[in-house]
């Protein structure tokens, strides 16, 4: 089964698409926040992650270049 991680600051984008996601088969987890994203990302692994760009704090554009850092292999 694939691993979805869902990063939405609106909890109703969230549960919407967790939803969808499940009926079709695939293991969808959530967060609200970048920062809460490379929290989850650092205990867990993920086949997709789907960040929307306009969050809070740390937004989508920061958040995506930590995740690209995570998978970087040291220099």
């Amino acid at each position: 089964m694939h691993k979805i991680l869902i990063v939405d600051d609106e909890a109703g984008i969230r549960e919407s698409l967790a939803g969808i996601l499940a009926d079709e088969g695939y293991s969808a987890s959530s967060t609200d926040s970048g920062e809460e994203c490379l929290d989850v990302l650092h205990k867990d692994s993920f086949d997709v992650v789907l960040l929307d760009i306009w969050l809070p704090g740390a937004d989508g554009l920061e958040t995506l270049e930590k995740i690209r850092e995570l998978d970087s292999p040291p220099k």
